[in-house]
């Protein structure tokens, strides 16, 4: 304990050293930085994560900026991006809701002469952004499609019938993922060990019209599908609701995001495995990357490769995704701070949580905020006598 704490106590004054030399006054950077997020509906992300860990980067750097949420409006989309524009946006983080909308958006901005990175989604229509920030997604999928097998394999099940519930047609990534995913069910499906009996995509990643689609799948099967690849969290949970409706067990099945009803159902025993992005991680490169643009910094060597959107190659920052089962939820996404078994272990699902687990983080959350008002303070007298000595000085 006495270590963790040690440990805990260097990281935090760190974190407060680099708060206090690294940030600069919103009057040394002209211009601002605009994230355009797509919608709320397609993952529950981009309202509970990214936005947050925008916010906290841009704070810390104390740049101006602006974060707006399209609602899954491609032409609200568009408007925001204008009126970004107007506003004096130099720097546009875009998470676009297709291709198409998205080329029109760095249309515009390039003719502003304002720098473009693409968010999580590459815009593969015209000539791209100016960088790509996103995961490596065909290699998301096939996480997805070796989760499936563990989860098949587990279960005991012998040749069974698969469905497979992907994402929105017109997202890139969607694509990407279905890619990597097949590389591992495909040669399953061509021996016949596994059977495909269905294969949807889900326009725009709506988690409803998902339900309804597997609900569809079920009936055109007799009830007989026996595990399911869902290409995120949301649609995992479409394919659970449906089952559900129509008295079936669960069966195993994917997911993505590692969002906090991903985690549940695993723990529940209704999911099988989700995929962790590290958001965090992917959200402050990018704004570090947004951060770099705006003041005029040097950004070659913040990409670690590049990435073909079709036209041109597209400086890219490209992070590794992780799996998660309910074996290694306290060493991934709950070890990195991306979740906490506060906001997991709540109503009928705290039954299924590790024995300790809300004990440990309350304790830890406790510590942490003990740590912080002692070190306010002690801080806060060494600044006070600071001040007076300057103001004697100065007299």
């Amino acid at each position: 304990m006495r270590k963790s704490f040690s440990l805990l106590l260097a990281g935090s004054l760190l974190a407060a050293s680099f708060a206090v030399t690294s940030a600069p006054s919103r009057a040394q950077s002209a211009g601002s930085i605009a994230v355009l997020l797509p919608d709320s509906a397609s993952s529950a992300r981009w309202e509970a994560d990214d936005r947050r860990f925008f916010e906290a980067a841009f704070k810390a750097a104390g740049v101006s900026y602006s974060i707006v949420n399209a609602g899954g409006d491609k032409s609200k989309q568009l408007t925001q991006a204008e009126q970004a524009i107007t506003n004096g946006a130099k720097v546009i983080l875009l998470v676009n809701l297709d291709s198409g909308s998205g080329a029109a958006i760095i249309a515009q901005a390039r003719d502003a002469k304002i720098s473009v990175i693409d968010y999580d989604r590459l815009t593969v229509a015209g000539p791209g952004a100016d960088f790509y920030v996103s995961f490596d997604n065909v290699a998301v999928g096939k996480l997805q499609g070796q989760g499936l097998v563990d989860a098949v394999k587990a279960a005991g099940l012998k040749n069974p019938n698969v469905a497979e519930l992907n994402g929105s047609p017109t997202d890139n990534n969607a694509t990407l993922f279905k890619q990597g995913y097949d590389s591992v069910t495909d040669p399953l499906y061509k021996s016949g060990d596994w059977k495909k009996v269905s294969d949807q995509s889900v326009p725009d990643w709506d988690n409803q019209k998902g339900e309804v689609i597997f609900e569809q799948m079920l009936t055109a099967n007799n009830g007989k599908i026996d595990a399911a690849i869902a290409a995120n969290d949301g649609l995992a949970g479409a394919v659970i609701a449906a089952l559900a409706t129509q008295n079936l067990k669960p069966i195993p099945v994917t997911g993505q995001d590692a969002t906090v009803g991903g985690i549940q159902n695993i723990l529940a025993g209704k999911q099988s495995m989700t995929v962790y992005k590290a958001i965090k991680t992917e959200a402050t490169g990018a704004a570090n990357l947004a951060i770099a643009l705006l003041q005029g910094k040097d950004t070659k060597s913040m990409a670690t490769g590049k990435t073909n959107n079709g036209t041109n190659d597209i400086p890219s920052l490209l992070l590794t995704p992780v799996s998660v089962t309910k074996a290694n939820i306290q060493d991934t996404v709950i070890a990195d701070g991306f979740r906490t078994w506060q906001e997991i272990c709540v109503g009928d699902f705290a039954q299924y949580c590790p024995a300790g687990a809300l004990t440990a983080s309350t304790m830890s959350a406790t510590m942490s905020s003990t740590m912080s008002m002692t070190m306010a303070a002690t801080m806060a007298p060494a600044k006070s006598m600071t001040m007076a000595a300057t103001m004697a000085a100065t007299k």
